[in-house]
């Protein structure tokens, strides 16, 4: 029996995909290498990236010539398919990145977050959004997904983002929408700040390669992001990671505290402001912040040195609990406490050996200040590869 019309469609954009994938994979290719390489016949090669060249997916990058024998065509996927946004959303900056589809940033804006309501925040998005594209001079219409990266968990139920207590009025309803209105209506989605750090370090970081990864985000607040074989884990609503909300004793808290989403005793005692609280209590008054304190530990104050001791004593805690519930191979440390984790990974890898048999490699994050973003603009690639290849396979766009 004859195929049916739809399945040769259906064959055809299956070998379209397939050589689509593959060259992204190696880079570069001939006609030849594709049909060695896939299995699949050259006049069907041929066939599939004539029309992935067509439609704008696929380009010429050179030709090869052998000492003997005739010159080959090499081809690469077209990196200007598309384009991606990356957006980190801090507390104390904001940072925004144009990518194209092959993750290469094109423009970049970085500013301070100087919002003062949702409103305020989210207008400070869109003009860097819109600052950065322009710099890349590349077109709104041309961004297929933009992922943003925020405190707090997204309920794609009701739209709003919960628990996000650093930035006042950012889980109120409506903020989802507009925001993606602001940035020119491409495909959006939200995700948790820490869930993004370890998705970038996962692709470009310190987490290549492995097998279960975690990554525990220490600022300001407390966060960890899970990947799996490559895949976020986020839970069943969006919440795996929130290790702030663990107690640290059986009393329990203010029920005022709970109900209005507020961070736990973990966080208290583990983000930033613990290790400034701990430092002063130890005698060094005039730390104002937790880098002065490592910067202190840095120049040999015993006081700082101290602080910085019972810090990785804490964060040794963290890591046992995951290390008991997850068993990681590798565990980073990242987020403005964790720039300091050149001070922080021997106290920490000490105190894990007294607490628990299981002790999973501690690193420190190799991204730094970028993770979250390069987790971003690696989230959006996810979404927007697939969905401009739909297009062309559809004909629509």
């Amino acid at each position: 029996m004859d195929e049916q019309p739809w399945s040769r469609q259906r064959l055809r954009s299956n070998n379209e995909l397939l050589l689509l994938e593959h060259l992204r994979g190696v880079g570069t290719a001939t006609r030849a290498e594709l049909a060695r390489q896939t299995g699949l016949s050259k006049p069907t090669v041929s066939s599939a990236l004539a029309a992935l060249e067509q439609g704008g997916l696929v380009r010429e990058v050179g030709t090869i010539v052998p000492e003997r024998g005739r010159s080959a065509v090499l081809y690469e996927p077209d990196p200007t398919a598309g384009y991606v946004l990356g957006v980190d959303i801090g507390r104390a900056r904001l940072r925004v990145a144009v990518a194209d589809l092959a993750g290469d940033i094109q423009a970049r804006v970085d500013v301070p977050n100087e919002g003062t309501t949702a409103d305020a925040v989210a207008d400070a998005v869109a003009a860097a959004a819109e600052r950065a594209l322009a710099e890349a001079g590349v077109s709104a219409d041309r961004v297929v997904h933009a992922a943003v990266g925020t405190p707090g968990v997204f309920d794609a139920e009701s739209g709003r983002v919960r628990y996000a207590v650093n930035l006042p009025g950012w889980g109120r309803v409506g903020l989802v929408q507009q925001l993606r209105a602001q940035l020119g209506g491409p495909e959006l989605s939200i995700h948790n700040d820490a869930n993004l750090a370890a998705l970038g370090e996962y692709a470009v970081g310190a987490g290549q390669g492995s097998r279960l990864f975690v990554y525990v985000l220490v600022g300001t607040g407390l966060g960890m992001g899970v990947v799996a074989d490559g895949q976020l884990f986020t839970g069943a609503h969006g919440a795996a990671g929130e290790i702030g909300f663990l107690p640290l004793s059986l009393t329990s808290p203010d029920p005022a505290t709970v109900a209005a989403g507020r961070r736990g005793a973990l966080e208290d005692a583990v983000a930033a402001d613990a290790i400034v609280r701990t430092a002063r209590e130890l005698g060094l008054a005039d730390a104002p912040s937790a880098k002065h304190v490592f910067d202190a530990a840095r120049a040999g104050d015993p006081r700082a040195l101290q602080a910085v001791a019972r810090e990785g004593e804490r964060l040794a805690l963290v890591v046992a609990a995951v290390s008991a519930v997850l068993d990681p191979d590798l565990v980073v440390l990242g987020g403005g406490v964790g720039h300091s984790a050149d001070l922080l990974l021997d106290p920490v890898r000490d105190a894990l050996h007294r607490m628990t048999p299981l002790r999973p490699e501690v690193s420190e994050s190799t991204l730094g200040d970028d993770a979250v973003l390069l987790g971003a603009i690696t989230c959006a690639l996810r979404s927007a590869r697939p969905a401009v290849f739909e297009r062309h396979a559809t004909g629509a766009g």
